[in-house]
């Protein structure tokens, strides 16, 4: 057996098998996928070659930023067809149906204000840089997709981190994660009511993407599926 994403294009395969937790099953089953389905493989698409968190407009915010590792999990319907978050271009409007990742990280997305059935226009990748914060005595870096995570306020409204201009300075209103998220950052003394100032951003180098999205026909319908699940697959 092999991987779905191994398979090359225009093969017609039976899936043997599906590696992973029951998350995964049911998102699969959502898009028709599960043990014993015959499916062939239209086109392996390598996915957009930005490495880096994504910004999104949706009902109820001007701009948020997701982390790439998060925004990968996400599913979309566009133009009637279920597809991955990062397939969309700039302008593209897509409603959120489904995820990767099971309640917890539902619960996650909920605090972003993404709920099944929110419109997301996807504005733009954010370019790839270093955040350089101080905290109390402390000094500390972190990326776009780390610093998404965390919520401050600034002028009575609730913004993310990522937000703050060079020099500003705001508090920390919640961090949104499970606690091995909040556990890093407190871990560099950063928690619920923390100051915290924005010294610099530092752009950094692009990072290469070797990831793929796996595009494959069930039963006459025209499905894709995303580097982590079709990894998953076993034909």
């Amino acid at each position: 057996m092999k991987s779905l994403e191994d398979v090359e294009a225009e093969t017609t395969v039976v899936v043997k098998e599906i590696t992973g937790g029951m998350d995964v099953k049911a998102h699969l089953e959502e898009l028709g996928v599960t043990g014993g389905t015959r499916l062939k493989v239209v086109a392996t698409e390598p996915v957009h070659p930005h490495w880096g968190p994504i910004a999104l407009m949706t009902n109820d915010r001007d701009e948020l930023v997701i982390a790439r590792g998060w925004a990968d999990k996400i599913y979309v319907e566009l133009e009637g067809e279920i597809t991955p978050l990062l397939k969309l271009e700039e302008g593209d409007k897509g409603t959120f149906r489904s995820i990767e990742g099971g309640k917890d990280f539902e619960g996650f997305l909920s605090e972003y204000g993404i709920v099944e059935g929110s419109e997301l226009t996807f504005l733009r990748h954010v370019p790839d840089c270093t955040m350089v914060f101080s905290s109390g005595d402390a000094e500390m870096r972190m990326g776009e997709g780390q610093a998404s995570k965390i919520f401050v306020t600034q002028k009575g409204k609730s913004i993310q981190l990522n937000h703050l201009k060079e020099g500003e300075s705001s508090t920390v209103e919640k961090i949104v994660g499970g606690t091995h998220v909040k556990g890093k950052f407190e871990q560099i003394g950063l928690e619920e009511g923390s100051r915290i100032t924005l010294l610099k951003k530092e752009i950094a180098a692009p990072s290469p993407d070797k990831g793929t999205y796996v595009r494959a026909n069930v039963g006459g319908q025209h499905i894709t599926i995303g580097h982590g699940l079709a990894e998953k697959v076993l034909v």
